[in-house]
């Protein structure tokens, strides 16, 4: 009989960005900035100060960018992160087994197990999105993108920049009804003028694959982005997802509820009908733009690059809107405290597809995704490595990924003296070091020797078995359990 797994969402399904806030507010965990800060440079400090303190989210009422209110650190926790998932820190863990399960589900013997199942079954219905008339996303406009206070984060960046955008788009050929089809990501977008934006997608992300459709077909393409939409829409959109999962279907899953759309009165679009704003515009053919330099998650500002300009024709938005803002520097920054969670998110689905993993940790210091530590279970020669392999092919994400250390179960990877003793003791550096070249790397890594391609390094910290090694493995010191409580309880008398 197939077993349900029980998930229970420790808050209720949020609906919009302010019913989020709202939370936090109740619980303590929201602060007004009540002294008038600059939206240039002296902002991002203020935001940054406080992640590094594992502060609140703030609110910044008064500013030089007008009068709309900047909400941001509001995934500046892990903690917060959950909330976002509708859960409890130390329950991702389990919702990332019941996705993992809810991706690959195994068909009911009857009709016990499919009530068994009906977590999973209303998962399913959560991730049909609703269509609404109306939304509150269109009860007012704006004039244009300089109504909007955008910060310009770092001192060398070019200019103001939309750190929180959703972007949505959908293949040429598909209908605005054809929901399955849309991508939605956060792709920073540089305002280059009141109606005018640059979107930076790389050539793998969903946008790009969509914009080069419509660019064969010699057609502008529709683009949607969200501000200051609700959390699990935030959230879906920024998760590194399978191309065959549909963000607007996930992000109700996160949510526990169906996600509301509605028409775009501009553009052949759905958009998010709770969202605090909708940017609305066309990206033509061959039509692109130098963007940056900007600060970016590696600690190093990117180089000047063309990407495509979006020609914004209508914000709408709700009465009194506020507007959602981050920054993304060296860690910690928000993108790596998303980072941490989203690491416990997906190991239930690294082990269903390398079943020997039993840990994996993405160092937050190593921004986030470049360096893997993996814990498994050994139990063959040569496993350290097809392990590495089969992680780097998995998810378009760990093609980023230039260093994987393997080790034991015996070990804690999110202990550095753990992995240090490993390297040190476990691994040879002439024989347990895998080198691979020219393979798909981020652009913005400027350790690279070529921009998009760079090596990646494996290395098998693991004990050596079988025909790895030709010498007998040494035999680990270990005291007898029984003395090691003796010895606490002695130095608990003398030591308290």
């Amino acid at each position: 009989m197939n077993q349900a797994l029980p998930i229970t969402r420790s808050l209720p399904a949020i609906a919009d960005l302010r019913a989020f806030l709202a939370h936090f507010e109740a619980a303590g965990d929201l602060a007004r900035v009540r002294e008038k800060v600059s939206i240039r440079h002296e902002m991002t400090a203020v935001q940054l100060a406080a992640l590094r303190r594992g502060g609140p989210v703030l609110r910044f009422d008064y500013h030089d960018g007008g009068v709309i209110p900047v909400v941001s650190n509001l995934f500046g926790t892990q903690a917060r992160v959950a909330a976002g998932l509708g859960l409890l820190p130390g329950q991702v863990a389990d919702f990332g087994a019941f996705l993992a399960h809810l991706r690959s589900p195994v068909p009911p013997g009857g009709i016990r197990d499919a009530l068994a199942q009906w977590p999973m079954l209303r998962a399913a219905l959560s991730a049909r999105p609703k269509i609404l008339r109306h939304g509150p996303v269109l009860d007012a406009t704006l004039p244009d993108l300089t109504a909007l206070p955008v910060q310009t984060p770092w001192p060398g960046d070019a200019g103001p920049l939309i750190t929180w955008p959703v972007v949505m788009t959908r293949p040429f050929g598909t209908e605005a009804t054809d929901l399955g089809q849309y991508n939605l990501g956060v792709y920073r977008s540089q305002v280059i003028g009141p109606d005018r934006l640059i979107l930076r997608w790389l050539a793998h992300r969903g946008g790009a694959a969509h914009h080069r459709t419509w660019e064969r077909a010699g057609q502008p393409m529709p683009v949607a982005i969200a501000l200051g939409a609700d959390p699990a829409l935030l959230l879906s959109a920024a998760l590194p997802l399978p191309e065959t999962v549909s963000e607007l279907g996930f992000s109700g899953v996160l949510r526990g509820a169906r996600t509301d759309l509605v028409p775009s009165r501009s553009l052949p679009m759905m958009i998010p009908a709770r969202s605090e704003m909708v940017l609305e515009g066309w990206v033509h053919p061959g039509e692109t733009a130098p963007e940056g330099p900007f600060g970016d998650h590696t600690g190093y500002y990117n180089s000047v690059e063309a990407f495509p300009v979006m020609r914004v024709t209508r914000i709408t938005c709700r009465e009194t809107p506020l507007y959602l803002s981050t920054v993304t520097g060296r860690p910690p920054d928000e993108p790596s405290v998303i980072g941490e969670v989203f690491n416990d998110l997906a190991l239930p689905l690294i082990r269903a597809q390398i079943p020997e993993v039993r840990d994996l940790w993405l160092p937050p210091a190593a921004c986030s995704y470049r360096m893997a530590v993996v814990k498994i279970d050994k139990r063959y020669p040569g496993q350290a490595r097809r392990v590495m392999m089969a992680l780097w092919g998995m998810l378009p994400q760990f093609s980023y990924t230039k260093l994987v250390v393997v080790v034991d179960g015996d070990l804690d990877i999110r202990n550095w003296d753990d992995i240090a003793w490993a390297l040190a003791t476990r691994m040879d550096p002439a024989r347990d070091v895998m080198l691979i070249d020219r393979t798909p790397m981020d652009y913005l890594d400027f350790a690279s020797p070529l921009e998009g391609l760079a090596g990646k390094i494996g290395i098998d910290a693991t004990t050596k078995i079988g025909v790895e090694t030709a010498r007998e493995w040494g035999q680990e010191m270990a005291l007898d359990p029984a003395h090691v409580a003796r010895a606490e309880a002695i130095l608990a008398g003398i030591m308290p």
